[in-house]
């Protein structure tokens, strides 16, 4: 009997299949942008500045306000090159595909999906909202929580439009899902949570579990009670990305790590559209690492910036000298119940939120053979080159994908630390 070689098209083709079922954050997100990359006659390069809308404060009256028009952006870069190398002898392609499959490509693949989907998740550190009432460390346990996240997504004027996702841990999952057995009224609802022990649609969101939602951990903080005074804002007026700061333990590295979450008394959250307070202090995100002073003081670098006028406001008011800033919600005297504390980081997001963008790699010539295949709907293409190494009679042979991600609007997320 003649030995029967796999053909290239019949490997990746197996290989894309395993590449789609693995992503969870990622088919969620904005997929939008992969048609700007990579287009004959019109290559925008690695990176595509993509433009936020603009806003206006508009006016009443018979006299034309006119305004200054302001454009941002959010650059989208393909910096992400997962690959997996890996190589078989002559002897190998003599097995049957779900054989090869199984021994060489799915391990291969799953690598390249799980850090896509990873890429995706870790996004959570540009994410500002978080749920209130949740404690980094303390599992959520009840749905208000989420409910709490809903509200945060609607002061800041997320789309309702029946796409908002919420993606959880196994743990959170298992604990709502038997929370909620005798809430649902939709018999279909209950099928799907007994049956297959997943939560479907509750509190405005699509449910899904991933075991990719990242942990993050809580920063140093200090050790609560040593000093008499607070972490406070010690300038008033701070407008941007930075405040100064002071009354934090003295000398402490890491007091507080990039993804943490704080509040400054008297800066209120306002709605983008109407500019005005929601009542709720504006959450931000620490967005390098903090560390304190021999003296105290500190500078924390933050998102969103603050703005305290015009048509991009952030809040109500810029923090007063003294303000006092809490961590998660928690004031300096209880640092001690979420210092260090690993918190895996829920999320609850519109798609607009996020993004996921590919571009199709080129296939080299001169090799053995190499192939491209590719999903119209979710628009993944994996690349698999192979050349032949008549020294080892052996086939060496890389997996590839190109990809980046971006927080387009992270205000339409929110996080639910647990």
């Amino acid at each position: 009997m003649a030995n029967t070689l796999l053909n290239i098209s019949m490997i990746t083709n197996d290989a894309l299949r395993i590449l789609v079922n693995n992503l969870v954050f990622a088919k969620y997100v904005t997929r939008s942008y992969d048609g700007a990359f990579g287009v004959s006659g019109a290559k925008v390069g690695t990176t595509l500045n993509i433009r936020k809308p603009v806003r206006y404060i508009g006016g009443e009256g018979p006299v034309l306000p006119i305004e200054d028009i302001t454009e941002t952006s959010v650059p989208l870069a393909l910096n992400r090159q997962p690959v997996v190398g890996i190589t078989f002898s002559s002897a190998d392609l003599l097995l049957a595909i779900d054989e090869f499959s199984k021994r060489l490509i799915q391990p291969a693949v799953a690598n390249i999906a799980n850090k896509a989907d990873l890429a995706v998740a870790q996004l959570y550190q540009l994410v500002w909202n978080q749920a209130s009432g949740t404690t980094p460390g303390v599992t959520p346990n009840d749905i208000n929580y989420f409910l709490n996240s809903q509200t945060k997504l609607n002061n800041n004027a997320t789309p309702s439009d029946g796409q908002r996702h919420v993606v959880v841990t196994p743990k959170i999952e298992s604990l709502i899902t038997y929370t909620l057995k005798s809430l649902f009224q939709s018999s279909n609802q209950i099928k799907e949570q007994y049956e297959k022990g997943m939560m479907g649609t509750a509190a405005g969101y699509e449910w899904s579990m991933s075991q990719n939602v990242f942990t993050q951990t809580v920063g140093a903080l200090g050790t609560a009670g040593a000093i008499a005074s607070n972490p406070v804002v010690s300038a008033a007026g701070q407008t941007g990305n930075s405040v100064t700061t002071s009354g934090w333990d003295n000398s402490i590295n890491n007091i507080l790590n990039v993804g943490d979450i704080i509040q400054m008394a008297g800066c209120h959250l306002v709605n983008p559209q109407n500019r005005q307070s929601t009542g709720d202090l504006q959450d931000f995100v620490v967005s390098a690492p903090v560390n304190s002073s021999n003296t105290g003081t500190a500078t924390i670098y933050f998102n969103p910036p603050i703005i305290t006028s015009g048509a991009y406001q952030t809040v109500d008011a810029s923090p007063a000298l003294n303000a006092a800033i809490t961590v998660y919600g928690v004031a300096y005297g209880s640092f001690s119940t979420i210092a260090n504390a690993q918190s895996p980081q829920a999320m609850g997001f519109h798609p607009d939120a996020l993004c996921l963008a590919c571009a199709d790699l080129p296939l080299p010539q001169g090799v053995d053979m190499a192939a491209r295949a590719s999903d119209d709907e979710l628009g993944l293409a994996i690349r698999l080159v192979r050349q032949y190494d008549i020294n080892s009679d052996r086939f060496p042979c890389r997996v590839d994908f190109l990809f980046g991600t971006a927080a387009l609007r992270p205000e339409l997320a929110c996080r639910i630390p647990g």
